[in-house]
């Protein structure tokens, strides 16, 4: 201090010389030099270890020029500060024993003293998910499904060493919860952490003789349906939530996939040209057991016609399961009796309105489907829409678990072909969020993307739509060459636009309107038509031709005439006998 307070006293005495600044700026820079050589640099410790701080964000992870690589950091902060919060152990938990091994998950900022009553608590250690790591990364809107390219794959999310752990009577998990900022249940933190306690129940659970695991989750949102069925809730208290979920269940989710960046059901095996190996799944989904195709009619008795269709296709392919439709009181008598004769078993039901559509729009009743849910007489049903038809037997789907279905725009799956697990508490609380959920077409498909946001992804040849976005004569011809081939590559063909039973049997009407000619297909509609000569001639006549129909039809043909479209199709001559009918 002394010094110090001489060299104050110097400087004012006589202003300094250029060589005294010079050698004091000198002096301050090397000071802060050392202070910044001290200091922890997350930096170094990347370039130590860059394989635990880096992961690949799927298949743009390739070291090619002119290819900017997306990496996803894990988080660094070598100093967290976290607040330790003090709350009491659920009620419920009093009587399950002593001297138990509790497997703790996201549980650091938890004063868990309570819980070491119980026995022993055991802190389950795991590298957070980066928050670079975004939903699309796991679930992009396309993927090489065919590997004409490349071969899909998914990102790593971080999870624990399971092999270092031993057998653990009960695990608790903290879930993170954002609700209800926008894209709250996408969040991939949320994500891993229900997957960390999946796997380490499925691995380290011990089971009851039921084959049951308890998992106590405290979360302010409810766990992911999608993963932690609500049957297998045992009890609730406030933001504490019991269950006992069976672990052959799962197992088997979470064998899966991470996200629809790759296909849960394949189409390419390990070699080169080697189809995926469908044996094992085809065994064991060979015995008939609770299960069921259903499809759904209300409201109208336009899609009648497609429905006794869709029924023909599926007996067809051979399978053996109950086929059910679900049908409301618009439905007549006749056409009751037509669709069971085409061998539906008739389900009548109360529709449900959508609280959000406006009165009379197409999307008033579409949430009717949630009665699916209903149908718990089954242990799983394979949902197909009314204008699709089946070309290929589709009894390997119930192998998969809910929600299982195929990519349609952007993170969402299509609703068209769904593999669900019928559950009354599953139907109560999708009706109980009706004025909650936000969907974002309007109706059923938009819904159910909201409750179900971790899916798996079935190839489109499944639910294979029936439309030419790209407009290209190269995507026209794949298309159209997938339509006809016979054996069928497809398993089945989802009649997009208007309907084959709508038309002409002569062409596909969708040509001869401006907006409606990305669905027209003269391939895929003769391919339905082959299977209406298939049926019964008394089921024929319930595809008839309203005389309001027959008019609108000529009125497109004018119209199309008029505009001088170019393929020419209003010019065709109609030869199909409902035109006179």
């Amino acid at each position: 201090m002394k010094h110090l307070l001489v060299f104050k006293i110097m400087m004012m005495k006589s202003p300094p010389s250029k060589a005294v600044v010079l050698r004091i700026n000198i002096f301050f820079l090397a000071f802060f030099l050392i202070i910044y050589a001290f200091k922890p640099s997350s930096s170094s410790a990347y370039f130590d270890n860059p394989a635990g701080f880096v992961r690949c964000s799927l298949r743009e992870c390739h070291h090619k020029k002119g290819v900017e690589m997306k990496i996803v950091l894990e988080e660094t902060d070598l100093y967290p500060k976290k607040k330790i919060f003090k709350r009491e152990r659920p009620n419920f938990l009093n009587k399950t024993g002593k001297r138990m091994k509790i497997g703790m998950v996201n549980m650091d900022d938890e004063d868990t003293s309570e819980w070491e009553v119980m026995g022993e608590t055991i802190p389950i250690r795991f590298k957070r998910v980066s928050s670079n790591f975004e939903w699309k990364d796991i679930y992009p809107e396309w993927i090489d499904e065919e590997e004409e390219t490349d071969i899909p794959s998914c990102p790593e999310i971080p999870m624990p060493y399971f092999p270092s752990y031993n057998e653990m009577d009960m695990i608790v998990a903290k879930l993170p919860c954002q609700f209800p900022s926008d894209g709250w249940s996408r969040d991939v933190f949320r994500l891993q952490v229900h997957l960390i306690a999946a796997h380490l129940a499925v691995q380290k659970g011990k089971r009851d003789k039921k084959g049951r695991t308890k998992i106590v989750f405290l979360t302010l949102c409810r766990p992911m349906l999608e993963m932690f069925r609500c049957d297998d809730v045992v009890k609730r208290e406030g933001d504490w939530w019991w269950y006992e979920p069976e672990m052959v269940r799962l197992e088997q989710k979470v064998a899966l996939p991470v996200g629809a960046c790759r296909l849960a059901l394949p189409l390419w095996g390990e070699g080169v040209d080697e189809v995926y190996d469908l044996s094992k799944i085809t065994r064991l989904t060979q015995a008939v057991k609770r299960e069921a195709y259903v499809t759904v009619l209300h409201s109208s008795e336009s899609y009648v016609c497609g429905a006794i269709t869709l029924s023909q296709s599926l007996l067809q392919t051979g399978t053996k399961r109950d086929l059910v439709i679900l049908l409301d009181n618009s439905i007549s008598q006749r056409n009751r009796d037509a669709l069971a004769a085409a061998g539906w078993k008739i389900r009548v039901i109360k529709r449900i309105r959508n609280p959000r559509a406006e009165k009379s729009s197409y999307n008033e009743y579409n949430y009717s489907k949630f009665r699916l849910w209903q149908l718990t007489d089954y242990d799983k049903i394979i949902f197909i829409d009314s204008d699709i038809v089946v070309l290929k037997n589709l009894d390997i789907l119930f192998h998969f678990p809910q929600m299982t279905a195929t990519g349609n725009d952007g993170s969402i799956f299509n609703s068209g072909v769904m593999a669900i697990e019928p559950s009354n508490c599953t139907f109560k609380y999708l009706m109980k969020q009706r004025k909650h959920i936000i969907s974002y077409n309007g109706g059923d498909q938009g819904f159910l993307n909201e409750v179900f946001v971790w899916w798996h992804r079935l190839p489109r040849r499944v639910n294979f739509l029936k439309n030419f976005w790209a407009n290209t004569t190269l995507e026209s011809s794949v298309k159209n060459q997938l339509f006809a081939a016979d054996p069928p590559k497809l398993y089945t063909i989802h009649y997009l636009g208007l309907k084959p039973w709508h038309c002409y049997r002569d062409y596909d009407c969708n040509w001869d309107i401006g907006n409606q000619r990305v669905y027209a297909s003269d391939v895929a509609h003769e391919k339905w038509w082959k299977l209406y000569d298939a049926m019964d001639e008394r089921l024929k006549g319930f595809c008839a031709l309203t005389p309001q129909r027959k008019i609108e039809l000529d009125w497109d043909r004018k119209m199309a005439s008029e505009m001088g479209l170019q393929d020419k199709h209003w010019r065709i001559n109609i030869s199909d006998s409902r035109r006179d009918i």
